[in-house]
């Protein structure tokens, strides 16, 4: 089951992007970048959404869709607006009161897990110890972005002064990242910054060996063997102390760095390990082709990715900058190879103006998480297992707020990530472009969170196993490579699997009733959003299962919802507010794919 090419196959050298592969789900419009140049009065409420790249050239694709005219005036939407303006304030409320001890019986069970706070001199939850972790580096991490920062640009003026030219402003550049990313390595992973150079070396020496003695199809099952192979041995045995190399080399465990688990993210250079690896052996396959010069001006994300490099880029400096970019290098946005190469040899203008407000953005989040610790204690909740004699309400706000902690969990760090690297002049993908509770699809779920491990995965898995021809079977071996890829547990495998079997529904759906032959019914969005309402529920409990309560805690929640007439009652009307929020989503959506139509109809 390991993915390979066909030999001679020209259309698998080079798979396309995510949005090549069939939509799946009867409203799920694939809206592309939205390229803005006008605020509210031509954007409207996709002036609300987090641009995919802040850096798009002038031949990215301008296009809408034939979509309705929109319905936010009409009075089946004022029904909804009712709704949205009782029902969210009311899910807030609950886990706040929840959070209170004077309202709580069961505060006494989880108080233990709260440390003061500084918001009105509330305390603050501090039971999850992967953000607790982010949270006590923050101070380091915001040092290191400015200094690095700062350095970088002062290393361009000066090449600017000098009156480099472009060529000799690339050399200092990759000089500068050179020294920079061995400084940030050393700094963060010590002695065991040795480890990952041989592992790299060991990749680096494996395609390019087997590329002149065995055929290419084997060098990428070999490539594949050896990154899974020492992603799992690194797990099991935690890093490879170097005292179970040699006693000899004990001494070095002593100089661990910053993060001394250095094992704990090897997952990312992993992928960035294969995205070289294969990005280079479908350069090969196709070195006898004509280069397809790329057009003048900025080249886009999807022509970043598919535009093969000159061969000679893909030699050990480039393959090591890359792999240890600082900006990217902890918990990315993943970026291909290739990707890079062409943002190292052609710099894009990333726009001061956005990366600003792309920073107020990351400041709003980092408030927004810290309101929750301090007001929404469900983290503490869910660890100690609070819950005894709570309402079906309750306990299923107790999961969603979770969800939602999840959520900004990982895009806090993604976003800061990504805004290091914008200010550094490279733009990485955005990894989540759509708030969690703004999915009704599945795949349209996958393809908005983590966004660049979903590229990823379509571009050196999904496409070449089968991809659209063999929706199920490759959705299976994708969600277990993704639930093995975080973490080697039976609950992630349980996840994986869960995700699978709900994408079926979705599958089936959209071949019984195709938009091309009822979208025009008067009943076909009502149904759509029926069925959307149902696949939220379903996200929502396989997300539970994979990333906060698992098997047992879910369990335990569907026994409550479904063991009592309350609970069935309360299921209703959940149901009932998730097909309004998925009648809002889908307009919402429509008003974003109108955006590029009408600015281009403005233009000519």
């Amino acid at each position: 089951m390991i993915p390979m090419h066909r030999q001679g196959d020209p259309s698998a050298r080079a798979p396309p992007d995510s949005d090549v592969h069939a939509r799946l789900m009867p409203l799920d419009i694939d809206t592309g970048p939205v390229l803005e140049k006008s605020l509210w009065a031509r954007r409207g409420i996709t002036l609300l959404t987090v641009d995919p790249y802040l850096t798009q050239g002038p031949e990215a694709p301008k296009r809408g869709v034939d979509a309705p005219p929109p319905r936010w005036r009409s009075k089946e939407f004022l029904v909804y607006f009712v709704a949205l303006a009782l029902i969210p304030p009311y899910m807030i409320y609950v886990p706040i009161r929840l959070s209170d001890a004077q309202k709580n019986p069961n505060y006494g069970e989880y108080a233990r897990m709260l440390e003061p706070g500084w918001m009105n001199g509330r305390l603050r939850d501090d039971s999850d110890y992967q953000y607790r972790l982010f949270r006590d580096y923050l101070p380091m991490i915001f040092a290191l972005i400015l200094a690095y920062t700062l350095c970088s640009h002062a290393v361009s003026g000066v090449a600017n002064i000098v009156q480099c030219n472009a060529t000799q402003q690339r050399i200092v550049r990759k000089w500068f990242l050179g020294i920079a990313s061995g400084v940030v390595i050393a700094a963060l992973h010590g002695t065991n910054s040795l480890k990952l150079v041989a592992i790299a070396l060991g990749n680096y020496a494996l395609v390019h060996i087997g590329t002149k003695h065995l055929p290419r199809q084997a060098t990428s099952a070999l490539v594949w063997l050896y990154n899974c192979g020492v992603l799992f041995l690194v797990f099991y045995l935690e890093g490879v102390p170097y005292e179970r190399i040699s006693p000899a080399l004990a001494p070095l465990d002593n100089y661990r760095g910053l993060l001394e688990r250095w094992y704990i993210s090897y997952n990312f250079s992993m992928l960035r390990h294969i995205s070289y690896a294969l990005d280079y052996l479908w350069a090969l396959g196709c070195e006898n082709e004509p280069t397809t010069e790329l057009a003048p001006g900025v080249p886009d994300a999807r022509t970043r990715v598919r535009q093969h490099r000159p061969l000679a880029e893909y030699n050990l400096k480039e393959y090591l900058l890359y792999l240890f970019y600082p900006p990217l290098f902890i918990a990315g946005p993943i970026l291909t190879f290739n990707d890079f190469a062409a943002q190292l040899a052609r710099p894009l203008p990333v726009r001061a103006v956005r990366v600003f407000f792309y920073a107020v953005r990351c400041a709003l989040l980092l408030l927004a998480m810290e309101f929750m610790l301090h007001y929404m204690y469900v983290n503490a909740i869910k660890n100690a297992h609070a819950w005894a004699n709570n309402t079906a309400m309750e306990l299923s706000m107790i999961g969603f707020w979770n969800l939602m902690f999840v959520w900004l969990k990982l895009l806090l760090p993604w976003r800061i990530f990504r805004l290091w690297a914008l200010l550094d002049g490279v733009d990485p993908p955005e990894n989540m472009i759509r708030a969690m509770f703004n999915n009704y699809s599945v795949m349209g779920f996958w393809r908005s969170w983590h966004r660049s491990y979903n590229q990823w995965v379509v571009r050196y898995i999904y496409i070449p196993v089968g991809g659209s021809r063999n929706v199920l079977p490759s959705a299976l071996l994708v969600f277990t490579f993704v639930a093995l890829w975080h973490d080697l547990s039976f609950t992630l495998l349980a996840w994986a699997w869960l995700v699978t079997f709900f994408i079926a529904p979705e599958v089936f759906a959209t071949y019984l009733l195709p938009r091309s032959t009822y979208g025009e019914r008067p009943w076909y969005r009502h149904a759509c959003a029926l069925g959307g309402a149902l696949n939220v529920l379903m996200m929502i409990t396989a997300n539970l299962v994979g990333f906060v309560v698992g098997l047992d805690g879910v369990t335990y929640l569907w026994s409550e919802l479904v063991g009592s007439s309350a609970g069935i009652v309360f299921l209703i009307q959940a149901v009932a507010t998730l097909f309004i929020g998925v009648q809002l989503m889908y307009v919402a959506l429509l008003t974003q794919v109108r955006v590029p139509r009408r600015r281009a109809a403005s233009e000519h």
